[in-house]
């Protein structure tokens, strides 16, 4: 993007108003052999917690990894009211502060195109046991013609014409070849759509947490997006609340056991 991204200066926003995975995420893994009791899963990029929460719902034992300190300050106070544990580490997923082989999952939620893939890719295959599997999942609003969320993005642009993450189809071909390149073998992908019910403002708040916003811009570039954002939502999209076209996708893939 050109700019430096720092997701812990939106911690607050985030935590309040970014929609973590929709429970249908962990049905559909659940056959790949993710999710499971006592299952040592790492969840890279963890933020909140959102997905790490979820996995220590269902009994695995999760660690969260992140580089924004503020964001696991929230997570571990949401953890308590959940009344999961998980342990939160701070760690880049290029240099992962775990031993050789000693998870079965790793997962990257949200979070993937924010790596360096070969690095990245190289600790997930060094930290994972033999046979273990790793995912990286998305959870992407969709921009279609005349739509909310094509006008919210075209806004953004308007205030950070360095933001380089509009338009997208909420598909990544792409992350299937790093992990190919990392040694990763047995790739499966799967997608699905749905609609979820934002506010206005719930929505506001959510696109203040995002990379374009928050994250890269000033406090006062920051008010003045927002305050536009409110108006723009009032004049041309004025139920409330709104439905918000989402997209699900993830990839999984084996380390193989027959590596050498």
């Amino acid at each position: 993007m050109g700019t430096k991204i720092d997701f812990g200066k939106t911690a607050l926003d985030y935590v309040i108003h970014r929609e973590g995975f929709p429970p249908a995420l962990l049905v559909r893994l659940k056959p790949y052999g993710v999710g499971i009791v006592g299952q040592r899963i790492l969840d890279l990029g963890t933020g909140t917690g959102t997905l790490a929460r979820q996995l220590a719902q269902v009994g695995a034992e999760v660690i969260g990894m992140d580089i924004a300190e503020p964001l696991l300050k929230q997570a571990r106070a949401l953890d308590i009211k959940a009344k999961v544990f998980v342990d939160y580490k701070l760690g880049k997923a290029e240099n992962i502060p775990l031993q050789d082989e000693t998870q079965d999952v790793i997962i990257a939620g949200q979070c993937w195109h924010w790596f360096n893939p070969e690095q990245a890719g190289s600790e997930c295959f060094r930290v994972l046991r033999n046979g273990g599997t790793v995912v990286i999942c998305h959870f992407d609003w969709l921009p279609l013609p005349g739509n909310v969320v094509e006008a919210t993005e075209n806004l953004i642009l308007k205030h950070n014409p360095k933001w380089n993450m509009s338009g997208g189809s909420g598909i990544y071909p792409r992350w299937l070849e790093d992990l190919a390149k990392s040694g990763f073998v047995g790739m499966e992908t799967f997608s699905f759509d749905l609609d979820i019910p934002y506010t206005h403002e719930h929505w506001c708040g959510r696109i203040r947490a995002s990379a374009g916003v928050s994250a890269s811009l000033d406090k006062e570039s920051v008010h003045k997006f927002d305050e536009e954002h409110q108006k723009l939502l009032a004049k041309n999209f004025p139920q409330d609340p709104l439905l918000i076209p989402h997209r699900v996708w993830a990839v999984i893939a084996r380390k193989s056991r027959s590596y050498k």
